[in-house]
């Protein structure tokens, strides 16, 4: 990589990579391979652009003395928020088909469900789960959604709930009419989330390899493109933590890239990407 330090045009070395991404991992649990080299340049150029600095070596010295602001934007700078609504549909199609029915007959009593999203980026996710809920549960039942993010900068746009028209292009007209409204003036070219949905949803910031404030029992976890970001050990350990987390007979949404294979004994796979807690 030093061979191209004169091209460029921040001094970067191989050291800083190393220096940096164990920042990153210690920060965030995400563990960066080799190849991540180049991505981790291009992500935090714009940052020594803002602070007017003029290599990764002195940025590196920045964030180890950092404990605000700055250490935020390495990490929002850092983490992946690629999402879009109803992305995977075939989970949709199970909660709306299968999970929801089964749990309005194994929460009748309670009436009352809790759903978090993490790793929710700018809220496509949870407002998807939102809708589906709305559409298929009566309207006095307890029904809420959590929905996190290490990101504070997309949980920002997930709260507004505002997003470009085309993020909605495919969507029914019947999903268009109820919940959403269409930007004018100023917002024209956008689309808003209707206020009953984002009633639903609480956005809070999390790193989830620190500790977490929720007690549970929760009854659906979505966790979606997320995991695949850890080492296998933390994996290890989130699932567990998602196992503890979970109520009987509690679900786990993963990504379509992801499994729990040899990682945990405490979901029972059931099928494509979803997972039952099994004990």
């Amino acid at each position: 990589m030093e061979a191209n330090v004169s091209q460029r045009e921040f001094h970067y070395t191989r050291e800083d990579f190393e220096q940096l991404r164990k920042l990153v991992n210690e920060h965030t649990g995400i563990s960066l391979s080799d190849h991540k080299q180049e991505m981790l340049y291009s992500r935090l150029s714009r940052r020594l652009r803002v602070l007017k600095l003029d290599s990764f070596a002195s940025y590196y010295r920045l964030l180890k003395q950092d404990c605000g602001d700055e250490l935020m934007q390495f990490i929002n700078a850092m983490t992946t928020n690629l999402t879009a609504f109803f992305r995977e549909p075939h989970h949709f199609d199970y909660l709306t088909q299968e999970l929801l029915p089964f749990l309005k007959e194994h929460n009748a009593h309670s009436r009352r469900i809790r759903i978090w999203s993490a790793g929710c980026a700018s809220g496509e996710e949870p407002y998807s789960i939102a809708m589906v809920v709305k559409e298929n549960m009566p309207e006095d039942w307890d029904i809420k959604i959590l929905a996190t993010d290490l990101d504070s900068a997309v949980l920002e746009r997930a709260k507004a709930g505002i997003y470009p028209a085309e993020r909605v292009v495919g969507m029914s007209k019947e999903r268009m009419h109820r919940w959403f409204k269409r930007g004018m003036g100023g917002q024209s070219g956008k689309v808003h989330i209707s206020p009953e949905l984002q009633k639903m949803v609480v956005f809070k910031q999390l790193n989830l390899i620190h500790s977490w404030p929720m007690r549970g029992p929760l009854d659906i976890i979505f966790c979606r493109n997320v995991i695949i970001y850890f080492d296998k050990q933390t994996q290890t350990v989130l699932f567990d933590r998602f196992a503890n987390l979970l109520a009987d007979r509690g679900h786990l949404f993963v990504g379509h890239s992801e499994n729990l294979f040899k990682l945990t004994t405490r979901f029972r796979l059931l099928k494509q990407t979803i997972y039952v807690r099994s004990e």
